[in-house]
C-alpha cells in the first residue's frame, strides 16, 4: 500500500497512527451483519441489474442519444429507455421477475430527473437556471474531509445563474443526500461526467461567499483534487436520490435471499392464514387490548384466537363492529391490510392490536417493528406506544418531538447505555485503520496545499516526472543567480528558473447578489423537514448538516505563465533538454504547467487507490458499529423507523430476526421500500392504509400510471386483486353534512353519534358546508405553479371572518392543491391587519394526509378557458381535500369547470347540491349579533363588514355613551367613545401626542392591535340578562355621564377609539408608545375635529367613497340585489330547466323566510338538483 509515501512526503510532519491492541471482549459480535453487507448480490453476469452501483454512473446520465456534439451537424432524434411494465392485475411469474421491474422502474425514477437536465443544459450551455434545473458554475475543489462515510470533497461554487439570493434554511437546494453531476468547463458536458452525492450543506457553508458544500464521488476511481480546476454543476430540483438510494440496494439484496410471503405479494394467493408462531401458540393474552378500566377478568387472559373471539368487548374500548373485525385480522393473518377510511380510528385499531401483540412478547422474543412513510405519522404512532410500553427504540432520522420521542432516539440511548465489548468486533480496527488511511492520503495532499513556493523539483524527481540531471541543473543555475529576498516572494529554485513565467493563481468570486431578490421558498417546512431528516450524516443522523473528520485544505496558489499559439510539440520538446536553462523563457511557464498536470495525475492515481481501501474500511466500520447497536436494539420490544430508514438500516434490522412489521400509511408508500421490508426472519406483515387517499408520489409523472403504474401501492393492488382486507366504515371526525361529500368514494361510510350533535360555525349560521362557485381566471407565479388572485382574497376575507367571530387561527386549516396559491394565500394573511402576529396553516394537500382541523377552507384555484384543471382531476388528491374538516368546511372553485372534466367532481357538486344552501355564486354568512343572514359574491365586500352585518351597532360603551360604530363581533371595551365629552377627557391625559400622530398618519398605520384581544360579541340572549351599565366600567372614578370631565387618571387600560366606517376591516389599535411631539398642543377643537373627521372615514378618500356606499338605504339595495342574482345565476329566473337537458334540472325552492332589517320578508332558496343517471361524461355546465 505504497509504503513509502510518509517518506516521500514526509514534509506535513503527520506522524504514522501507532497501533493500540484493544481489550478482548467478552460478548461475540453478531455475525449476520457482516454476511450481509459482504454477501454478493450477482457472482455471474456483470451486466445484469444486479451488478448496478449503488450511485449512478456517468454512464448513465449521458446515456441518450441526444448527447450528440454541438458542433456536429447530425442530430437524433431523444432516445427512449427500454423499461419492463408493472403488472398490478394479475400474479407475477416469479419472484425474479417481480423484484428486476421494481428496481428498474425505481432506478429510473431516481436517475431520470439528472439525466434530464443535464441534457436540458446541453442544448444550452449558456442557459440560466430554468424551473427544472440548477446551476452552479466557476466550482472548485477547496478541500478534503475524511469522515466516517468516506473521503468528502468541499467545493466553492457561484451562484451567478440562479439570478436570485438563496434563502438556505428553507431550500431543498444541494440537500444531503440529492444527486448532482459536474463536468469540466472546458468540456460542458460533451464527453465528461462525473456523479456525485452532497454529502453536507452546512449552513454556514452555503452563507457564506462563496457557498462551499462537501460532495461524495459516485466510486473511488471518480474522485478528483486539483483545486485549479474549474468545473460545472447540474442539480435536478424533481426527485431527492437518498429517498431511493438504500431502497434499490435492498431490491439487489433481496435476490439472493429468503423471500417471505411472496406466495401472497408475488403470486396474489387470497386466502391468507395465520402467521407461524400464532399456529404453534394460538391461545393469547388479550386482557390490556380489551380491559381499558384495569379490572382484568379471566374471559379475555386466555383467548384461542383461532377459533374464538371475545363477542362482547367493553363498551369503554370504544370498538365499533369493523374495528373489532379489523384487530382480529391483524393478530389472525400473517398478511393483514386493513382499510381505514378518513376518520375511521385506523391508528386506534393498531395501537389497540398492538397492545395485545406486546402482551404476549416473551423475554427472548425479537422486537416488533413499526414502519410508516414519514417521521410524522410515525413519531405519531410511537407516542401513543409510549403510553403503554417504555421499551422502545426510534432508529434514525430527526425527531421532532423532544419530550416523547427524542430520549428514546438510538443515538440517546447509546450515549446513555455502558455495553459490554464485543468479541471480534469490526469497530475498533477499522477506526483504527480509517485514521492511519487518512493520514497516508493527506500526506498526499500536501503539495496541493497553500505554499509560498511552486512544485518542488525533488517532488517531480520522485514522481518520475524531471530526471536527475534536470533537477542537478536547476539548483546549480539557481545558485548563480542573485535575487531579491523579499518577504513572502519564492525564491526555490523551481522560482528562480520560472522568473516572470509564474504566475500566482488566485480563486476569486464576486459578489453578484446584491441586486437580486430571494428566490421563493418552493418547498413547504414540513416537507422539507421530512427529506432532511432521512439524510442521516455524521453523528448518527444528529448533527445533519456538517461531516466529522479530518479537514485538509487545498489551494495551489501557482501556475505557468499561459501564452495560447504555443503547440504541445514544442513544450514536448523541451522536456527533453537535460539542462532546463537552456529551455527558452517563453515555454517555461507551459512547461511548469506540463510539471503540473503530470504530477497531479501521478498524485491522484495513488490517492484513488488508497480512497478503494478507505470506502472498504468504512463499511467495516458501519458494521462494527451496527453489532454494538444490535444489542441495544434486541433489548427493546419496538422499534420504530420510516420506510425510508428501514431499507437504510435493513442490515441491522435483519440481525434481529424480527417476526411481526407493522406498517401505517401503506397506501402512500410505493410498493419497494414496503417489500424491502421483508426480512427472511419476517412471519407477520401488517398493512393499514387507505388506498383512495393519497399515493406514493413519484419525481417522474410518466412513471405513475400504466404500463409502468409505479404510482400503485402494494397495498393497493393486494386489495384490488381480491386478496382479503378488513374496512373500518364508521366515522368520528366530520359533521354528517360534510361527510355527505364523500359519497361518491365511500359509499358505505357511517357516522358514529358522536358527530351527530356537533355545534355550529361562529358567523357562518346553520351552513357547515358550502362550494363558493366563481369564474375569476387564474394565473402562474414564477415558478409556474397555478394561482388564483380573486380566489385567494375571497378565503383571506373568510378566514378573518371566522377569526372575528371567535374561531382561533389554530382551528382554520386552508387547503389548496398548489404551491404558488400557498404562497398567495399566506402572504395575505400576513398581511391582514387583523391578523398580525398569528401562526397560519396553510399547506397543500398533499402534506395533510392524516391531519384534520375543526375549520377547513379549501382553494381549488383553477379557472380557465382550456379546461385543464390538473391536479383537481386525481381521484387521491380529491379524497384527502374533502375529508379534512370537523366542523366547517368551505370550497372555493370554478364548479362549471370542474363538473365538465371530471365525473368525481360531478358526483360531489350534485351530493350538495341537494342540501340547502351549498352551493352557489355567492357565500352565505351570518351576523352574531342580529342574526342576519347576508351573501358575499366578491372579494371587496368583506371590506364593508367587521365580523358582523351592515346595520349601525347602537350597543353601549363603557362610558355608557351609544357605540356609533357599524355592527361589529369584537367588545366594547376594545372601543373608545368618541363623544366630544369624553374625547376632551382622553386629551387632558396622556392622549394628545397619539391623537397628533392620527391626524398624520392614515388608518392602516395605526390599525395594528394583537388579534388575541379580540372575542365574540355576547349573544343577543346573554345581552337580554345583563345590564350594560352595570357590567362595564367608565373609563373614569365617576359616574358616567357626558358631562364627564374628570381630569383624573383612566383606570381601564387605555384605549384609541375605532373608525365608524365599514370600508376598511375594522380593529382595535395597540397600545402605542408615547411619541416626542413635534409640534404645539392641539386645541380642544381640533382634538375633537380630528377624532371625528378619523372616527367617519375621512382621513383618505377610499374611506370615504366606501363610506357612501355603506348608506342604510344602499345596504338594503345591495342586498336585494345579491338576491336575485343568485337566483338568476344559479337557477334561472323563472326556475326552468337547465342548459343540460336531460342531465340536469334546477328549481329554485323557499323554504323559510325571515324578517329584514325593514320590517320585510326574505327567502332563503334551496337549491336543488335532479340528475338522471348518466352514461358518459356530461359536456355542458351544471351551474350556468
Amino acid at each position: 500500500m505504497n509504503a513509502d509515501l510518509v517518506e516521500k512526503f514526509g514534509k506535513m510532519g503527520v506522524r504514522p497512527v501507532q497501533q493500540i491492541r484493544a481489550k478482548q471482549p467478552s460478548v461475540p459480535a453478531n455475525q449476520s451483519i457482516r454476511e450481509y453487507e459482504w454477501s454478493s448480490n450477482d457472482a455471474g453476469n456483470a451486466t445484469t441489474w444486479l451488478s448496478q452501483r449503488e450511485i449512478p454512473s456517468s454512464a448513465e446520465i449521458m446515456d441518450r442519444k441526444d448527447f450528440t456534439d454541438p458542433d456536429e451537424e447530425n442530430e437524433e432524434e431523444d432516445g427512449e429507455v427500454e423499461l419492463s411494465g408493472n403488472i398490478v392485475d394479475a400474479p407475477w411469474d416469479s419472484k425474479e421477475q417481480y423484484l428486476n421491474s421494481h428496481y428498474e422502474l425505481l432506478r429510473e425514477d431516481a436517475v431520470a430527473p439528472l439525466r434530464e437536465a443535464v441534457a436540458e443544459f446541453r442544448k444550452n450551455p449558456s442557459m440560466s437556471e430554468s424551473k427544472d434545473l440548477c446551476i452552479y458554475d466557476n466550482v472548485h475543489i477547496v478541500g478534503v474531509t475524511f469522515a466516517n462515510q468516506g473521503p468528502a470533497v468541499r467545493i466553492a461554487f457561484s451562484l451567478a445563474r440562479a439570478g436570485k439570493r438563496i434563502m438556505w434554511q428553507h431550500s431543498k437546494r444541494l440537500m444531503s443526500g440529492s444527486l448532482v453531476a459536474l463536468s469540466k468547463a472546458s468540456d460542458m458536458f460533451r464527453k465528461d461526467c462525473k456523479v456525485a452525492i452532497v454529502a453536507a450543506r452546512p449552513l454556514a457553508g452555503v452563507e457564506q461567499n462563496p457557498p462551499e458544500i462537501d460532495i461524495f464521488h459516485g466510486a473511488p476511481e471518480e474522485l478528483e483534487i486539483d483545486p485549479q480546476e474549474e468545473w460545472i454543476m447540474i442539480e435536478s430540483r424533481a426527485g431527492y436520490f437518498e429517498a431511493y438510494r438504500h431502497t434499490l440496494v435492498a431490491l439487489q439484496k433481496m435476490s439472493t435471499r429468503l423471500f417471505p410471503l411472496s406466495e401472497h405479494l408475488v403470486h396474489l394467493q387470497k386466502d391468507v392464514h395465520a402467521p407461524s408462531y400464532v399456529e404453534s401458540n394460538p391461545f393469547t393474552d388479550l386482557s390490556t387490548a380489551f380491559n381499558t378500566t384495569g379490572n382484568c377478568t379471566a374471559s379475555f387472559e386466555n383467548v384461542n384466537i383461532l377459533s374464538e373471539w371475545p363477542t362482547s368487548p367493553p363498551p369503554e374500548l370504544r370498538l365499533d363492529d369493523s374495528q373489532q373485525a379489523a384487530m382480529r385480522r391483524i393478530l389472525t393473518k400473517k398478511l393483514a391490510i386493513v382499510q381505514g377510511p378518513p376518520g375511521t380510528g385506523k391508528t386506534h385499531v393498531s395501537v389497540i392490536a398492538l397492545k395485545a401483540i406486546l402482551r404476549n412478547v416473551q423475554s427472548d422474543d425479537p422486537p416488533v417493528i413499526i414502519t410508516a412513510q414519514t417521521n410524522h405519522a410515525l413519531d405519531q404512532l410511537l407516542r401513543h406506544v409510549a403510553e403503554f410500553e417504555p421499551a422502545f427504540i426510534r432508529l434514525g432520522g430527526q425527531s421532532l418531538d423532544q419530550e416523547v420521542i427524542k430520549p428514546k432516539t438510538l443515538f440517546e440511548i447509546r450515549k446513555s447505555t455502558n455495553l459490554p465489548p464485543l468479541s471480534g468486533s469490526l469497530k475498533a480496527p477499522s477506526m483504527r485503520k480509517l485514521k492511519a488511511l487518512a493520514q497516508t492520503m493527506a500526506i498526499l495532499l500536501n503539495p496541493l496545499q497553500a505554499s509560498s513556493e511552486p512544485l518542488d523539483a525533488a517532488l517531480l524527481r520522485k514522481l518520475g516526472i524531471l530526471s536527475q540531471d534536470q533537477v542537478d541543473s536547476l539548483e546549480r543555475g539557481a545558485s548563480e543567480w542573485v535575487h531579491p529576498t523579499t518577504e513572502g516572494q519564492p525564491s526555490s529554485p523551481m522560482a528562480v528558473w520560472l522568473g516572470d513565467e509564474l504566475a500566482r493563481f488566485n480563486l476569486q468570486y464576486h459578489e453578484h447578489y446584491l441586486g437580486f431578490e430571494y428566490e421563493e421558498i418552493d418547498l413547504e417546512f414540513e416537507q422539507l423537514r421530512e427529506l432532511e431528516a432521512e439524510k442521516g450524516t455524521a453523528k448518527d443522523d444528529e448533527d445533519i448538516e456538517s461531516l466529522r473528520g479530518t479537514y485538509v485544505p487545498l489551494q495551489e496558489q501557482f501556475s505557468g505563465r499561459k501564452h495560447p499559439g504555443i503547440p504541445e510539440a514544442s513544450v514536448r520538446k523541451a522536456l527533453k533538454f537535460s539542462d532546463m536553462w537552456k529551455i527558452p523563457e517563453i515555454l517555461r511557464g507551459p512547461v511548469y504547467s506540463h510539471f503540473q498536470r503530470e504530477a497531479k495525475k501521478a498524485l491522484l492515481s495513488v490517492f484513488r487507490q488508497e480512497a478503494k481501501a478507505y470506502m472498504k474500511t468504512v463499511t467495516d466500520f458501519k458494521i462494527g458499529k451496527w453489532e454494538f447497536d444490535s444489542q441495544l436494539l434486541s433489548r427493546a420490544k419496538v422499534v420504530g423507523v420510516t420506510t425510508t430508514g428501514f431499507s437504510k438500516y435493513r442490515a441491522l434490522l435483519s440481525s434481529l430476526k424480527p417476526r411481526v412489521v407493522l406498517i401505517e400509511e401503506a397506501a402512500e408508500t410505493l410498493e419497494a421500500p414496503v417489500i424491502a421490508t421483508c426480512v427472511e426472519s419476517l412471519e407477520h406483515l401488517i398493512l393499514v392504509g387507505d388506498h383512495k387517499q393519497l399515493r406514493g408520489s413519484c419525481a417522474v409523472q410518466e412513471l405513475e400510471g400504466p404500463p409502468f403504474n409505479l404510482g400503485v401501492s402494494l397495498f393497493e393492488r393486494l386489495v384490488t386483486n381480491g386478496v382479503e382486507f378488513s374496512t373500518l366504515s364508521m366515522q368520528r371526525r366530520m359533521k354528517p353534512e360534510i361527510r355527505k361529500s364523500l359519497n361518491p368514494i365511500y359509499e358505505e361510510l357511517q357516522d358514529h353519534p358522536d358527530v351527530l350533535n356537533r355545534p355550529n360555525v361562529a358567523g357562518m349560521g346553520e351552513v357547515s358546508s358550502y362550494f363558493f362557485s366563481h369564474k375569476w381566471p387564474e394565473t402562474k407565479d414564477a415558478q409556474m405553479s397555478a394561482c388564483n388572485q380573486s380566489e385567494a382574497a375571497m378565503v383571506v376575507g373568510l378566514y378573518n371572518h371566522l377569526f372575528l367571530n371567535g374561531t382561533k387561527p389554530v382551528e382554520i386549516t386552508v387547503l389548496t392543491f398548489y404551491n404558488g396559491q400557498r404562497k398567495l394565500i399566506l402572504r395575505r394573511l400576513r398581511e391582514h391587519p387583523n391578523l398580525k402576529g398569528f401562526y397560519f396553516k396553510v399547506v397543500t394537500v398533499d402534506s395533510y394526509q392524516g391531519e384534520e382541523n375543526e375549520i377547513v377552507i379549501l382553494s381549488l384555484v383553477r379557472s380557465n378557458s382550456g379546461g385543464n384543471i390538473g391536479f383537481l382531476d386525481n381521484d387521491n388528491r380529491v379524497c384527502v381535500a374533502l375529508s379534512r374538516a370537523r366542523l366547517g368546511f368551505y370550497v372555493f372553485g370554478n364548479a362549471d369547470l370542474l363538473c365538465q372534466k371530471s365525473m368525481l367532481w360531478w358526483k360531489v357538486v350534485n351530493v350538495m347540491s341537494k342540501e340547502t344552501n351549498r352551493i352557489g355564486f355567492h357565500l352565505p354568512i351570518e351576523c352574531l349579533e342580529h342574526k342576519k343572514k347576508m351573501q358575499i359574491k366578491d372579494p371587496q365586500e368583506w371590506d364593508f363588514l367587521s365580523g358582523g352585518c351592515d346595520r349601525k351597532c347602537r350597543g353601549t360603551l363603557p362610558c355608557g355613551d351609544a357605540c356609533t360604530l357599524k355592527c361589529h363581533s369584537f367588545p366594547h371595551e376594545l372601543v373608545n367613545c368618541t363623544a366630544q365629552p369624553c374625547l376632551l377627557e382622553a386629551s387632558k391625559n396622556a392622549w394628545a401626542p397619539q391623537v397628533q400622530q392620527v391626524r398624520r398618519s392614515s388608518p392602516s398605520q395605526i390599525k395594528q392591535s394583537p388579534p388575541r384581544q379580540l372575542r365574540p360579541s355576547p349573544t343577543l340572549d346573554e345581552k337580554s340578562h345583563q345590564s350594560p351599565r352595570k357590567k362595564l366600567t367608565p373609563p373614569c372614578s365617576r359616574r358616567p355621564s357626558r358631562s364627564c370631565s374628570s381630569p383624573s387618571p383612566p383606570k381601564q387600560p387605555q384605549r384609541i377609539p375605532l373608525a365608524t366606517t365599514h370600508a376598511r376591516n375594522v380593529t382595535p389599535s395597540p397600545t402605542l408608545k408615547q411619541p416626542t411631539p413635534m409640534f404645539p398642543s392641539p386645541s380642544e377643537s381640533d382634538v375633537s375635529d380630528a377624532w371625528n373627521h378619523f372616527a367617519k372615514g375621512g382621513v383618505v378618500a377610499s374611506d370615504a367613497y366606501h363610506q357612501t356606499r355603506l348608506g342604510e338605504d344602499y345596504a338594503k339595495g345591495l342586498q336585494d340585489k345579491l338576491d336575485k342574482e343568485a337566483m338568476i345565476s344559479l337557477f334561472g329566473g323563472d326556475g326552468a330547466s337547465s342548459p343540460v337537458e336531460g342531465q340536469v334540472n334546477q328549481q329554485l325552492t323557499p323554504v323559510r323566510t325571515f324578517s329584514d332589517a325593514q320590517g320585510g320578508m326574505r327567502g332563503i332558496w334551496k337549491e336543488v338538483y335532479h340528475p338522471e343517471l348518466l352514461t358518459h361524461m356530461p359536456e355542458p355546465s351544471l351551474l350556468d
